[in-house]
């Protein structure tokens, strides 16, 4: 797959970003070889190959799943203009 400079024009519209015709050429060379890369890579044999979570094999350090921080809901609701039953209450912004 490759892209024309068309292709690349119609992009930047619909991107409203403004492109000069050198930054569509160079642009157009650039996104080509990004696919072209994608496409070699999409030619890699991968059958047989388990996923992997990391490039590396490394152990993630994990941590019990408990809150440390303390709750100082009620020392920060205690300024807010307006709470009830725990939640702030903002004005309404949509009709």
């Amino acid at each position: 797959m490759s892209l024309s400079q068309d292709d690349v024009r119609r992009i930047a519209r619909l991107a409203r970003i403004a492109v000069s015709d050198d930054e569509v050429v160079a642009s157009q060379s650039q996104l080509n070889q990004l696919f072209a890369l994608i496409e070699e890579m999409r030619a890699v044999d991968t059958d047989g190959i388990e996923p992997m979570a990391h490039a590396q094999d490394v152990m993630l350090r994990l941590r019990e799943d408990a809150a440390t921080a303390p709750n100082r809901r009620e020392s920060f609701q205690a300024v807010a203009p307006s709470v009830e039953n725990g939640l702030y209450l903002v004005p309404k912004v949509i009709e």
